[in-house]
């Protein structure tokens, strides 16, 4: 199922999303349902991004949303630089493939598709490059390529059948840029304690490593499952190579009724 078709099937049984906030979705029914799809991740740190929607909104508010360059000295690259643990440059592309290759041809030999609280990935600073999808809730996808500096062009040059590097508004760069200064001060908040909680519910469908959830469910019932846990107030990712992610901050009734109404394959 696609992202596109995931939405339309809750359309179908809710109306049209009226707020989102936190890791909830408010619908035109008055329903609220439990986000655990998150935007494939973009919506990590919550719906509201916190105050990096506000940032979005004051650069917005400068006008600063066409393509001139704006800083000498990007503060992305900075932020990023802090969460990978050295200096690098920054560009943008529209998928993870694209932007690996364009590290490949950049030079760079290690490459690493970064999870937040993968800790398997908790030292970054031996990759040559890092693919990064933003911890910023927005529609379209722009992927994040940090490549370490010096040693490599600050940035990858055209690459053929690669669409990038892109141009990015510098008041989506400031949103991006705060919220991966977010994700950095949440890093350390967010433990083993607040995912398993859930456990006794989601990993009779899950295997839960760290806050991601990766299906049990045969891939050929995946569809079968995205739908039925629409049915419980529940949203999850809708491919089935994409984990779900622990709804942090809900409570355990949101999964009541998934509790109550078992998928059984």
């Amino acid at each position: 199922m696609t992202k596109d078709q995931l939405y339309k099937e809750l359309y179908a049984r809710y109306g049209f999303v009226t707020r989102a906030r936190g890791c909830f979705l408010y619908t035109h029914k008055s329903q609220r349902l439990t986000d655990m799809f998150q935007e494939n991740g973009k919506a990590i740190l919550g719906w509201d991004g916190k105050n990096a929607a506000t940032m979005f909104k004051n650069m917005m508010n400068k006008g600063l949303t066409g393509s001139f360059i704006c800083e000498d000295k990007p503060r992305i690259d900075k932020a990023v630089s802090e969460l990978i643990g050295k200096e690098c440059r920054v560009s943008f592309y529209y998928t993870k493939s694209d932007a690996v290759k364009a590290a490949v041809s950049a030079g760079a030999k290690s490459i690493v598709s970064y999870k937040p609280w993968n800790k398997e990935q908790e030292d970054l600073s031996g990759a040559d490059a890092v693919v990064i999808i933003p911890p910023f809730p927005w529609g379209e996808d722009i992927i994040i390529l940090a490549i370490a500096a010096p040693g490599v062009p600050v940035v990858p040059e055209p690459v053929e059948g690669v669409e990038g590097p892109l141009t990015i508004p510098f008041t989506l760069q400031t949103a991006f840029t705060r919220a991966i200064y977010n994700l950095i001060a949440e890093l350390p908040l967010r433990t083993e304690k607040d995912w398993f909680i859930y456990d006794t519910i989601l990993t009779k469908y899950w295997e839960r490593k760290g806050p991601y959830l990766y299906p049990k469910i045969s891939e050929n019932k995946y569809d079968e499952f995205v739908k039925h846990c629409l049915d419980c107030n529940i949203v999850i990712n809708p491919s089935y190579n994409e984990p779900s992610i622990v709804p942090f901050g809900a409570d355990k009734g949101a999964f009541t009724k998934l509790k109550n109404n078992p998928y059984e394959e």
